[in-house]
């Protein structure tokens, strides 16, 4: 795979992964969020991430969304990195306020770049497809400029903790693998997941491509607040006055989802192309790292604690 030189990447890590916390304090002893956990028994979830889209995207072009009261669990991972590549928030409010920041720092070098946004606690059986499908959906977002390009993943179950997407027609260049999109459903009842499942829609895998001005109209779209709320960041002279100003901004602004507030409400700009079989899954509850624990045959040392508390 070679790198794709209009692309960037941005690392969602600012999350606290609460559900998962019992299962951290196994491995690591304390409540760290589980991006920053070696659950597979050798490099945390976010060092894993970070290598798989270095073979897609230039590490020099990714950035990492991460929280200031995070800090004592990633400065020794990431003390190597330029700060420019860092956006720390300085506390949680919500995916579409980190997803914004983020933007934001991209446009303004310029550039109206491809934008891969990818979480940092997803399991894959297998990289390979994976990234090919994501270097498919970065030639997609290049070719359609008013879309987002999303990657939805066969559905095992009526799953009730995940977005889904309704597949519509497909695009017209990329039959067989690329549709629009007719609905996007955010956490449905189980008994709407049995209907989305019987009718062959997807489950979001929240990794999304785009360009970053039309993730910025989608969001300004959906969240018109947000434009004026952060406009102060983007009227910055000095990366001094940053940390502070991120604080002011921050602190007036609503939670904000952007699956729930943004995707929901943006479903004609959408296309939806389907995952490689990969056996993905997000890491949101220690059911699915067991789950995934099993498929790979790993057994990290932790588990032994957990089988003796069972």
């Amino acid at each position: 795979m070679t790198h794709n030189k209009r692309a960037w990447a941005v690392i969602l890590a600012g999350g606290d992964g609460i559900r998962l916390q019992p299962l951290t304090r196994l491995v690591c002893g304390d409540n760290r969020p589980k991006q920053f956990c070696p659950i597979f028994g050798g490099e945390s979830l976010l060092a894993e991430t970070r290598n798989r889209i270095a073979r897609v995207v230039s590490p020099e072009r990714t950035l990492l969304v991460l929280r200031k009261d995070h800090e004592r669990f990633y400065t020794a991972e990431l003390g190597g990195i330029e700060a420019a590549r860092l956006v720390i928030q300085p506390e949680n409010k919500g995916t579409a306020a980190g997803i914004l920041y983020s933007l934001l720092r991209i446009t303004q070098t310029g550039e109206d770049g491809i934008v891969a946004f990818l979480p940092s606690d997803h399991y894959y059986s297998d990289d390979s497809p994976f990234l090919a499908s994501l270097e498919h959906a970065l030639r997609i977002a290049q070719d359609n400029a008013r879309s987002i390009v999303l990657l939805g993943a066969v559905p095992q179950h009526p799953e009730v903790e995940y977005g889904w997407i309704e597949p519509g027609l497909e695009l017209a260049d990329y039959p067989g693998h690329c549709s629009r999109v007719n609905r996007f459903w955010e956490k449905p009842s189980f008994e709407i997941a049995q209907k989305l499942l019987g009718l062959g829609c997807l489950w979001n895998t929240f990794v999304m491509v785009g360009r970053a001005r039309t993730f910025l109209q989608i969001i300004y779209d959906s969240l018109p607040e947000m434009q004026p709320a952060f406009e102060p960041l983007t009227r910055l002279t000095s990366s001094d006055l940053e940390t502070e100003t991120a604080r002011s901004v921050y602190r007036t602004l609503a939670p904000a989802d952007f699956s729930g507030q943004v995707l929901s409400n943006s479903a004609e700009r959408l296309v939806v192309l389907r995952l490689a079989d990969t056996c993905w899954s997000d890491l949101g509850k220690p059911e699915r790292v067991i789950a995934a624990l099993n498929r790979t045959g790993i057994t990290p040392s932790w588990t032994k604690a957990l089988a003796a508390e069972a």
